[in-house]
C-alpha cells in the first residue's frame, strides 16, 4: 500500500507522493495506471516529492503516459503547496527540478513559482516555439473557445518536424491590452488539459513580446494564472508564475 495525495492547480491534476524515504516503484506501467482515469487514481501526471542536498527538496514528474518528463509548472506549484503541507518550508522556498534550481513562495494558497529564463522565441511561419522549461508551440487564433483544439493540436505535435520528441501546443487569443485565454493540448497526456502551467508561460511570453506588458492575466479552461517576466532585449528573465494549488483528497491504493 502507498499513499498519495491528489493535487489540482487550475483544472491541471496531479498524483503526489512523498518518496523521501525513495521506496515508490518507479515502472512506466505503474505510474501509468495510477494516472488512469477509470483503473486508477486518474491524473494528468504523478509528482515525486524527493531529498535534494542542494535544495529544500526535489520535483521528480511523469506524465500520465508514465514515462518522466521536462517541467511542469502546474505540477511545479502543487508540489511546492504540498511541501508547504508537510512543513518542509513556512513561506520561501527553493527546489529541484529536471530543469534547475527553482525559487518559490506561497500565501493564502496561491503559490508563485520562478520559472526557467527564456532567451530564445523563434519562428515557425506565423507561430512560435520557444522552451519554458518543456518546449511549447503558441499560435494565436479568435474564437478559441470554439477551436478545434484536439484535432490542431495533435496534429502538430505529430507531425515532422516536432514528431519524433513532441510539443506542447498552446492556442492563444487575445482578450484585452494585458489578458490572454490559452488552451493546450499536451504531449505525454496526449490530449487537451484543463490548464498547462509551463504553456500558459509560454503563451504569455509570446503575447508580451509585441506589447508593453510585464505582468499577464491569462484564462484557462480551469481557472486564472498571472505571469510576470522582465524583458531584456530577446530574451526573458525573472519569470513567474502565479495561481492557486489545492489539495483535493488523500488516499492509498494496493501497487
Amino acid at each position: 500500500m502507498i499513499t498519495f495525495y491528489k493535487y489540482q492547480g487550475t483544472g491541471n491534476d496531479f498524483i503526489i507522493i512523498d518518496n523521501r524515504t525513495d521506496d515508490f516503484p518507479k515502472d512506466t506501467e505503474t505510474i501509468k495506471k495510477l494516472c488512469d482515469r477509470r483503473f486508477g487514481i486518474g491524473g494528468d501526471g504523478l509528482i515525486l516529492l524527493e531529498n535534494d542536498p542542494a535544495a529544500d527538496f526535489r520535483m521528480v514528474y511523469y506524465n500520465a503516459d508514465g514515462n518522466q518528463s521536462t517541467m511542469c509548472g502546474n505540477g511545479g506549484r502543487c508540489i511546492v503547496a504540498f511541501a508547504h503541507f508537510l512543513n518542509i518550508f513556512e513561506e520561501k522556498t527553493v527546489f529541484n527540478a529536471i530543469d534547475g534550481l527553482h525559487e518559490a513562495e506561497i500565501l493564502h494558497g496561491i503559490v508563485k513559482l520562478k520559472m526557467i529564463d527564456v532567451t530564445n522565441i523563434q519562428s515557425d511561419g506565423n507561430d512560435f516555439v520557444l522552451n519554458t522549461g518543456s518546449p511549447h508551440y503558441v499560435r494565436f487564433v479568435q474564437y478559441v473557445q470554439k477551436y478545434p483544439v484536439y484535432d490542431e493540436g495533435r496534429a502538430v505535435r505529430n507531425n515532422s518536424t516536432y514528431g519524433k520528441e513532441g510539443i506542447n501546443v498552446n492556442f492563444a487569443e487575445v482578450i484585452s491590452r494585458d489578458e490572454i485565454f490559452v488552451r493546450t493540448y499536451e504531449r505525454g497526456v496526449e490530449d487537451e488539459t484543463y490548464s498547462c502551467g509551463t504553456g500558459v508561460t509560454a503563451s504569455a511570453l509570446v503575447f508580451m513580446k509585441d506589447k508593453n506588458a510585464s505582468e499577464v492575466r491569462v484564462n484557462t479552461l480551469g481557472g486564472t494564472l498571472k505571469v510576470h517576466a522582465e524583458r531584456h532585449g530577446n530574451s526573458y528573465q525573472n519569470i513567474w508564475l502565479e495561481g492557486p494549488a489545492t489539495q483535493v483528497f488523500k488516499g492509498s491504493i494496493q501497487l
